[in-house]
């Protein structure tokens, strides 16, 4: 018996303390990630742009509650942002939630953002499982530009939205007609970054998150899930094609379980122009 306890206590400790880990990651402050893209027919003399690429925040207890997204707005507001982009998933419908949100409450602290052209956003799966409707009403009372395959000319940018791939609301098709019409250098948010796959090779930037780049990677194995149907290809941070650049986010919250391993909360700021 003393033998057997020897060997089990140590195991649980470690275990035990894995899980406090993974835990606290999942909670830390996100790492602010940094890109320089220079686009090909960037205007002679405009002013370089910054956009913050900003997803999953699963608003939800224990990790991710209103007073956490609120202290990262607060950060990305420091960082004085042109445009503040929201790639999807604001609500959690994870089953080892502490504490549920409203839509409202969840997306409500991005009415806080202060970006000089504006907030422009996505819906996400957990959206659409939840309540789109509400989803897209909270938004547009938080004064969020909400891209329902659709496009906005915000200065030099020309930024295309597609609904969620995932729940096969993306229609990549009209929002690309609607982006090309608008001028402007076009950059394309999307919650999948799968669309990167399949968007017109015009579009030079993609930005999406949904993967949460993997969230927990066990060591020799790798992440968990991916959620992309082209498995570790479009997983994490910046993928380059050709002159085709596609960034994805890790994301601030946390699905399915509150726990990050190997694949910490971030989320990017994209200096854009020359």
């Amino acid at each position: 018996m003393r033998r057997a306890l020897r060997i089990v206590t140590p195991m649980l400790l470690a275990a035990f303390y894995l899980l406090l880990y993974m835990a606290l990651l999942a909670s830390s402050d996100p790492i602010v990630r940094y890109l320089h893209y220079v686009p090909r027919d960037w205007p002679a003399g405009a002013p370089r742009q910054r956009l913050i690429l900003m997803s999953d925040t699963h608003v939800s207890g224990p990790d991710t509650p209103p007073a956490r997204l609120a202290r990262i707005i607060a950060t990305i507001d420091r960082l004085n942002p042109d445009i503040v982009l929201l790639a999807g998933d604001y609500i959690s419908t994870k089953k080892l939630a502490t504490r549920f949100y409203t839509l409202g409450e969840a997306i409500r602290p991005f009415a806080a953002i202060r970006a000089s052209r504006g907030v422009v956003a996505v819906l996400g799966n957990h959206d659409h499982w939840a309540d789109a409707a509400v989803a897209r009403h909270e938004l547009g009372r938080a004064g969020v530009i909400l891209l329902d395959n659709d496009a906005v000319r915000l200065g030099p940018i020309a930024l295309g939205g597609v609904d969620d791939a995932f729940t096969d609301h993306a229609d990549l098709a009209a929002m690309a007609g609607r982006l090309k019409r608008l001028g402007g250098v076009p950059v394309l948010l999307s919650h999948s970054p799968d669309v990167f796959a399949k968007a017109p090779g015009w579009i030079g930037l993609v930005l999406a998150g949904h993967t949460h780049c993997g969230q927990i990677l066990l060591p020799l194995v790798g992440a968990i899930a991916t959620v992309s149907h082209y498995g570790e290809r479009y997983r994490c941070g910046v993928i380059r094609s050709g002159a085709r650049t596609l960034v994805v986010t890790a994301g601030i919250g946390t699905s399915v379980m509150p726990l990050r391993l190997g694949a910490p909360p971030d989320f990017w700021v994209i200096d854009v122009g020359r």
